[in-house]
């Protein structure tokens, strides 16, 4: 009986545990978001006044971003070899619909965005502290322009939304 008794406790412990968590973490009712549909209080600065967040869809200037599906790879050379291998995503500001046009367009796109890496690359832009603020400013506005330059003003920005350098042993 007492090889039993331990095993039931810990299960009721457990699932009591889980129906607590399970009310406490539960979405708010449907009643709740009709008052404010983020589910949340909007925070006020000192004069009383609230920061509302901008629905794009209702924002005539809103913005969406359209993420690259395939990241780049570029090489970087010293001395006539492969000293590192610099890994890249991009993500494309664009108006809010623009999305599409992205992804149709991404052939070009990631052909004028390697040229730029590889400039970039042969510069020494991902040399030494290549993730610095001023080698991090250079580098997306020469994909901005790189990309308004392919699509036009289709295009509002540029994002570098991960980068990686691994050194070649």
């Amino acid at each position: 009986m007492k090889k039993l008794l331990l095993p039931l406790v810990l299960l009721i412990i457990g699932a009591g545990s889980g129906v607590g968590a399970g009310l406490f973490l539960f979405p708010p009712s449907h009643d709740d978001l009709a008052e404010n549909p983020c589910g949340e209080v909007p925070a006020s600065d000192d004069h009383g006044e609230t920061d509302v967040a901008i629905d794009p869809e209702t924002d005539p200037e809103g913005s969406e971003y359209a993420r690259l599906n395939n990241q780049f790879v570029v090489p970087v050379i010293e001395d006539g070899r492969v000293a590192a291998m610099v890994v890249l995503s991009l993500s494309v500001e664009v108006p809010v619909g623009g999305k599409e046009f992205v992804f149709i367009q991404e052939p070009k796109l990631r052909d004028v965005f390697l040229q730029v890496l590889f400039d970039h690359a042969n510069i020494g832009g991902f040399e030494g502290a290549f993730t610095s603020s001023r080698n991090m400013g250079i580098l997306r506005t020469a994909l901005r322009d790189s990309a308004v330059g392919a699509m036009g003003d289709r295009v509002l920005d540029v994002m570098i939304v991960d980068i990686v350098r691994q050194d070649v042993q």
